[in-house]
């Protein structure tokens, strides 16, 4: 569930029993791309010894999320998926994923070794 979806009934208007429509900020325009904490990382644990590289820390909705996979998988060449709120892509991509970020406006930073 996004976060600011809620709204405490301490409000100096009072609860007055009345529904208000609670305006969502839209979780792109909330948090710019260069202030997003993305971190790109390989990891084999669960993989049967293949080596993946995830993308945490995004920002983006589902849709935007795949169509930024989509264009991953075909600069590196390779499969991956959309996992809860990480990406995965096959191989050992941690370069090739930094400067695809880089120049896609975000701030990557590489996580682990």
């Amino acid at each position: 569930m996004p976060r600011g979806g809620w709204q405490e009934f301490t409000d100096p208007g009072g609860f007055s029993g009345q529904s208000r429509a609670i305006a969502r900020p839209d979780i792109s325009q909330a948090n710019p791309k260069e202030q997003q904490a993305v971190r790109v990382q390989r990891t084999r644990g669960g993989k049967r010894g293949k080596t993946v590289t995830q993308i945490t820390g995004l920002a983006l909705t589902a849709t935007e999320a795949k169509a930024l996979l989509k264009r991953l998988k075909a600069r590196a060449g390779t499969g991956g998926t959309v996992k809860d709120d990480l990406l995965e892509l096959q191989g050992d991509q941690v370069t090739l994923v930094m400067d695809f970020l880089q120049s896609e406006g975000f701030r990557p930073k590489q996580a682990g070794g």
